[in-house]
């Protein structure tokens, strides 16, 4: 993805790194950690790994993360969470938090269990 000649302000430019159903997950497990290609698929419900290559892509473009390559067979590549990526990450822990209050009030307290959020 590429930068628009013209935003109506910067949270529109914010809202194009992280829109689509994706990026923020990604985001919130690399949060958690460097993971490899296939950590992240199987981390990740519902994801294939084309769609998770092209989320991970415009992330990179932006700077949101990095990736890392080593050397050797089988290739080996972990991507993990930069500067900015990091402050994007508040952000989504900010709107999880929304999602868990709004999920106990509607009563979903058995997926929030099973998700590890409440106990």
């Amino acid at each position: 993805m590429k930068l628009r000649e013209e935003y109506t302000c910067p949270l529109e430019l914010t809202h194009d790194i992280t829109k689509g159903k994706w990026k923020p997950i990604i985001l919130w497990q690399l949060g958690k950690g460097k993971m490899s290609l296939s950590q992240l698929e199987r981390d990740i419900k519902g994801v294939n790994q084309k769609m998770l290559l092209e989320q991970l892509k415009e992330l990179l473009d932006f700077g949101v993360i990095e990736k890392e390559s080593f050397e050797g067979y089988p290739l080996k590549v972990e991507y993990s969470l930069t500067e900015r990526g990091h402050k994007l990450l508040q952000a989504i822990v900010i709107m999880q938090s929304i999602g868990i209050d709004l999920m106990k009030e509607n009563g979903m307290f058995d997926v929030l269990k099973e998700q590890g959020f409440i106990d």
